[in-house]
């Protein structure tokens, strides 16, 4: 565990030179609430396929009124500390991963982060970044709610033919690395899917690869919007508010997942997609457009989900158990 301590060691330190040395103190501390938000967000990033924005996106937006781009970067850098965090966390305690497909979808990823960040989010309409978002995380309840017995009761885990795993990389990778992009998440929900469905993968291997492929990503997209010059000092503040309690939540996520039933988790936190799933169409105007996106996403995502769970019970590009 010696990296994980150095990881956080060097964290902290730099934390306590900022607060001293250029008195941040009274100025993160206002940023309290976001504090306090992050320790569930945190303990979801590490626990469960989705990431520490899924959980700030909708308190920042529909809660505090933030922009979503704000917002969206505000994820982006909190995940690139606490799920990189729990990556190193993972990578110590040796816990077993999809190595191939987690390779091939950090390297694509890293590409759809930086097509998405210049050529795609700028000309996304607020609303429609606040409608992906929701209607992401409505898909995935819905798909969780349905077959979240059977995907609980997988043991076990099956390889991945080299080049099955650089397939679904770059698919997963660069389809994700755009949507995170846009709401700073993506990559996690996409990969878990797509290694559940398809490839039968034991959640307990599932979620610390997605995890690990969202905290790569997360670190890029941050690179991505320094370099566009879009990390704000607002932004900032948060991260140094949420930091210290993020940079050990994620980790105490991963190893409660190693240690306790997943069902009732999943339950929960869909039910969570919901409730925000909800709210946010209540925010919104909710014109023929809006309604229209709506329907076809969730439906486009249901119908992909689907064939994904059909393929993946043919065993299609999987070899025999290990």
């Amino acid at each position: 565990m010696k990296f994980w301590y150095a990881y956080v060691g060097a964290f902290l330190t730099v934390w306590v030179l900022l607060m001293s040395v250029y008195g941040l103190f009274p100025e993160v501390l206002q940023q309290w609430h976001i504090a306090l938000v992050m320790i569930m967000g945190s303990l979801v990033a590490g626990s469960t396929p989705m990431g520490g924005g899924a959980v700030s996106f909708p308190f920042l937006v529909l809660w505090l009124g933030v922009s979503p781009d704000s917002a969206r970067n505000f994820g982006l850098v909190i995940q690139a500390l606490g799920m990189t965090s729990a990556m190193i966390f993972i990578l110590c305690r040796r816990v077993p991963v999809q190595i191939r497909a987690l390779v091939w979808t950090i390297v694509a990823a890293a590409g759809g982060m930086f097509l998405g960040t210049f050529a795609i989010a700028p000309h996304v309409a607020s609303n429609f970044v606040k409608l992906t978002f929701a209607c992401m995380w409505m898909s995935f309840a819905i798909l969780t709610i349905w077959k979240n017995r059977e995907f609980c009761s997988i043991t076990g885990s099956r390889s991945i033919t080299n080049r099955a795993a650089m397939q679904l990389g770059i698919l997963v990778g660069l389809t994700g690395g755009i949507i995170a992009s846009i709401i700073g998440v993506g990559v996690e929900m996409i990969l878990y899917i797509a290694l559940v469905l398809m490839y039968r993968c034991d959640l307990k291997i599932a979620v610390p690869t997605a995890v690990s492929a969202m905290a790569v990503t997360s670190v890029v997209g941050v690179v991505a919007r320094l370099c566009a010059g879009e990390i704000s000092h607002d932004v900032m503040m948060k991260f140094l508010a949420a930091g210290p309690l993020v940079i050990f939540g994620a980790p105490i996520g991963t190893y409660i997942v190693s240690v306790i039933p997943r069902i009732r988790t999943l339950y929960v936190i869909s039910i969570l997609c919901i409730v925000q799933f909800v709210w946010t169409l209540s925010r919104l105007e909710r014109t023929p457009a809006e309604w229209a996106f709506v329907v076809v996403a969730i439906t486009s995502a249901s119908a992909v989900f689907y064939w994904m769970y059909r393929r993946g019970k043919r065993g299609q590009d999987i070899l025999p158990e290990e």
